[in-house]
């Protein structure tokens, strides 16, 4: 009798012990997964800060929504797959695609004006563009995050001249001299965090104003 009741002492301890130590793992999951959330949030706010930065020097931002200028901070063309820090691959012209037309592969113009419930502008549906993209630390290298992070541009669909390549010039246009960026940050577990935008110009060429700022999706 008194085996049976040390067996079942022992039993106990060790369903305990093996509690404890899946609820300290989980714990330390989410306090990891936590931690690279909120990283990838200052990191595609860091990279939405440098976005502008560049796009406050450039005179003309029909040259950047035709993706004839980007941003100095690119780590290559503006396609193919990247390699992220937990070595995960991040496809560039993917990821661009499914934010123009919801589709993995090229968009078709029919596509692009498709009106749907989160693109009901037709004709002036943004047409996103690769702006700045790299790994983190490469551009702060006294920052050790693992943070990939991508900014897009388009422009303002508030414009009414149907063409999402240029920016409107017509004093009548609501959307002169405005246009959207979209950061994205990318990390460890999944972790990808989303942050948009509205920039206008104010004044002279070099001088613009951050109209909204927004998180826009969670990991």
């Amino acid at each position: 009798m008194g085996f049976i009741v040390a067996l079942l002492s022992m039993l106990l301890m060790s369903a305990l012990g093996a509690a404890l130590v899946l609820t300290t793992t989980s714990e330390t999951l989410i306090a990891s997964n936590f931690r690279e959330s909120l990283d990838g949030q200052y990191a595609a706010d860091a990279a939405l800060q440098r976005a502008t930065d560049d796009l406050a020097v450039i005179a003309d931002w029909n040259s950047v929504l035709g993706g004839l200028t980007q941003s100095t901070f690119v780590d290559g063309p503006p396609s193919g797959v990247r390699t992220l820090a937990d070595g995960f691959n991040l496809d560039l012209d993917r990821s661009r695609n499914l934010l123009n037309c919801r589709k993995p592969a090229s968009c078709t113009q029919s596509d692009l004006n498709a009106v749907t419930s989160e693109r009901p502008w037709g004709a002036n549906n943004p047409n996103w563009r690769l702006f700045a993209y790299g790994r983190l630390s490469s551009w702060l290298p006294a920052s050790d995050s693992p943070q990939y992070v991508v900014v897009l541009v388009a422009d303002d669909p508030a414009e009414n001249d149907d063409d999402p390549m240029q920016d409107g010039i017509d004093a009548t246009n609501p959307g002169a001299g405005t246009i959207q960026l979209r950061a994205e940050a990318f990390g460890p577990r999944g972790v990808h965090q989303v942050i948009g935008t509205t920039l206008t110009r104010i004044g002279t060429p070099r001088a613009v104003r951050v109209l909204s700022w927004r998180l826009l999706s969670h990991p």
